[in-house]
């Protein structure tokens, strides 16, 4: 069973490609957004998060009880905010604490195979992992940038001034946490045009890469 990371610049489509991807595989599906989650429901006491969790068997449940959300003592502090870099310190006590915690819910997600990640440096927390396969999604900036404005409303300005901050922000996320260039192609074993292919080719493209598949 598949583990498919995917880094991909902002507009790139890597959040619908991903779950395009995970239910034409059947997989789970973690992205940011749930990863955040986690973080916050291992804040609350016992009852509260099982109180919350109206999806018994979920991604999110497993993760939960993995990472000992019946503990009732906030694994982060309460005051951690998400991480916004670039910052001169990455790891002061609570970023250190929200890149731990995420470290945790990519490593445990990947635990039980057949699931697609997107974002947080997922390629290179599981970089060892037997298997997995790890893409990267661009598209020209006009293309993003077209994205952008139709997916947040914003005008074009607005669009292109959040596209060169997240470009910035994310590239200095993991070159802070981790070292390295998150656009050298070199990192991942396909690097994935989606202005040129559209998502159902990249889709396409993704699962013949996939051991055992037919390409």
């Amino acid at each position: 069973m598949p583990v498919i990371t995917i880094g991909r610049q902002i507009g790139a489509g890597g959040r619908t490609v991903g779950h395009m991807l995970a239910t034409r595989l059947k997989a789970d599906f973690l992205d940011s957004h749930l990863i955040d989650e986690v973080a916050h429901r291992l804040e609350l006491p016992k009852e509260e998060v099982e109180a919350e969790d109206e999806q018994p068997g979920s991604l999110l449940s497993r993760l939960l009880l993995a990472l000992g959300a019946a503990n009732t003592e906030p694994m982060i502090p309460p005051e951690t905010s998400a991480w916004s870099p670039p910052n001169s310190d990455p790891v002061f006590d609570t970023r250190r604490a929200v890149l731990q915690l995420t470290q945790q819910v990519i490593v445990e997600a990947a635990r039980g195979d057949n699931v697609v990640i997107i974002g947080r440096g997922g390629a290179y927390i599981l970089h060892h992992h037997p298997g997995a396969l790890h893409v990267f999604l661009r598209a020209d900036s006009a293309i993003r940038v077209k994205t952008i404005m139709e997916r947040e409303k914003k005008t074009e300005e607005e669009a292109r001034k959040r596209l060169k901050q997240t470009d910035e922000n994310w590239t200095a996320y993991i070159k802070q946490v981790y070292g390295h260039d998150r656009t050298l192609a070199s990192h991942y074993d396909l690097v994935l045009d989606t202005g040129r292919l559209g998502y159902e080719a990249t889709v396409a493209a993704i699962v013949a890469a996939l051991p055992g598949r037919s390409r």
